[in-house]
């Protein structure tokens, strides 16, 4: 029995000896082995540049066009976007972030409105949008400080939310 155990253990560790031996064998100093053919780096090189290509070569320009002209004003959806970006803030006036705040609501309704007027819709489509943000315009009369803001904080924050929830009314717009 102790016979037949040696055994099973022994002929297994002689099988990977044998071909830990055979492996080691085939050492060059020219390519992998000597059952392997040496290939020229150059020719596999130019064999390559003939052969044809299983993957397409990317376009060196992307497909999507997001706004053929960079001077043109912003794309109504991507204005809609930053205002959006905007809805989960609040500030308290006199507090330290409120003066970035509003003056970043501001900021991106004045785009949106840009974006609007400039839309191949037409302004028409957009008129009750335009016209709150023409209010607000209104309402700060030009003075964009942060005591003004702060001053029309309800306001701007109303007119955002106003605008928000036409736009949610018109998804064509934005997406």
């Amino acid at each position: 029995m102790l016979i037949r155990t040696g055994l099973r253990a022994a002929v297994p560790a002689v099988i990977l000896g044998a071909l830990l031996v055979g492996c080691s064998a085939a050492t060059t100093t020219d390519g992998p082995g000597g059952d392997l053919p040496y290939v020229d780096p150059s020719a596999a090189e130019a064999a390559a540049d003939k052969a044809p290509s299983l993957m397409p070569t990317p376009s060196p320009t992307p497909t999507l066009i997001i706004q053929e002209d960079p001077n043109a004003p912003e794309l109504v959806r991507d204005a809609f976007a930053g205002l959006q970006a905007t809805l989960d803030d609040t500030c308290t006036p006199g507090a330290g972030d409120c003066a970035y705040f509003l003056d970043r609501v501001d900021d991106e309704l004045n785009g949106l409105d840009k974006a609007m007027k400039a839309d191949k819709k037409g302004p028409g489509h957009f008129k009750e949008p335009i016209a709150w943000i023409g209010t607000l315009r209104t309402t700060l009369d030009g003075d964009v400080s942060t005591p003004n803001l702060e001053k029309h904080r309800t306001e701007l924050i109303g007119t955002r939310d106003r605008i928000n929830t036409w736009m949610q009314g018109h998804p064509e717009d934005y997406r």
